[in-house]
C-alpha cells in the first residue's frame, strides 16, 4: 500500500469522518473504496473498447441506416 497526501474543503472532510464512523471503517478506506468506483467505469470502457479493436468501421451513414430500417429510429 502508499501513501498519499490529499486534502479536503472542511464540509467533504467532516462528511467523510461522519461515514468512516457510521460505517466503522477509515478514512482512508473510504476514499480508496471512492476512487476505486470512480474508476471501474474507466477500466470497464477500456476493455469494452480493446475488445472491439478487431471491429471493421462503419460509417455513419450505414448505422443510421441500420437503426432506420431496424425501427429503432
Amino acid at each position: 500500500m502508499k501513501r498519499a497526501t490529499v486534502y479536503f474543503d472542511e464540509e467533504l472532510h467532516r462528511a467523510l469522518k461522519l461515514k468512516s464512523v457510521e460505517c466503522d471503517t477509515s478514512l482512508s478506506e473510504i476514499v480508496s473504496q471512492a476512487v476505486r468506483a470512480a474508476l471501474a467505469e474507466d477500466f470497464s470502457d477500456l476493455a469494452d473498447i480493446a475488445a472491439r479493436k478487431k471491429e471493421k468501421p462503419v460509417s455513419y451513414e450505414s448505422f443510421l441506416k441500420k437503426l432506420k430500417s431496424s425501427g429503432r429510429l
